[in-house]
């Protein structure tokens, strides 16, 4: 017996095929830099075919941020529910730092271009951002009222605990380099979280 496996529709493909090119383009060139009609040179398409499938080249500049830290955030809500130990951090951080690493470009681009675009930084806070604390500050919290962690605010743990595995991710220049081994972000991780559980200070 055959079974039908479902490909992608045409138009699908486009579509995936132009956030693709885009994001290639904006993380290099920045999206002031690239044009329409780069973006339709590079998707294989014609200049007019982008907008059948975006409003404008802010909408696809939109679409390629946002679903980066979507992702990120999903990836992040299935890890922490996942977590079979409170002190298992290492983990989620290593496999959040190496996502981020290979979406390098995506993430480049939120960054770059998070500043000169309020509407994106607005939305990039809103629905990601506030949602990733909100969920990691419940983590922390129920960790807190486990005894497992030492009481305090659960919301400033978050911050400092996703501020960690971003940054380490996003940095492919000072913290990690482009071509890190496994083995390199595994000592990173394991070192991040050591540090974020147990500070640096001796008992004494």
């Amino acid at each position: 017996m055959t079974i039908a496996t479902s490909t992608p529709k045409p138009e699908a493909q486009t579509r995936t095929r132009i956030l693709a090119a885009a994001q290639h383009l904006f993380a290099r060139k920045g999206y002031d830099g690239t044009t329409t009609r780069d973006l339709a040179q590079a998707a294989g398409v014609a200049e007019g075919t982008l907008f059948r499938h975006f409003s404008n080249k802010k909408a696809i500049l939109l679409e390629i941020a946002t679903q980066g830290w979507i992702d990120i955030l999903t990836d992040l809500l299935t890890e922490l529910s996942e977590m079979g130990s409170y002190r298992d951090i290492a983990q989620v951080m290593r496999r959040r730092m190496m996502s981020l690493h290979r979406n390098a470009d995506r993430m480049r681009i939120c960054f770059m271009e998070a500043q000169f675009h309020p509407e994106l930084r607005d939305r990039i806070q809103a629905d990601v951002i506030d949602k990733m604390t909100d969920v990691a500050e419940a983590f922390f919290q129920t960790a807190m009222d486990r005894g497992v962690y030492r009481q305090m605010n659960p919301k400033i743990v978050a911050q400092v605990f996703l501020g960690m595995f971003v940054i380490a991710g996003f940095s492919d220049t000072t913290i990690i380099e482009p071509d890190a081994s496994p083995q390199s972000m595994r000592e990173m991780a394991e070192g991040m979280a050591d540090i974020f559980l147990h500070g640096v200070l001796t008992n004494g």
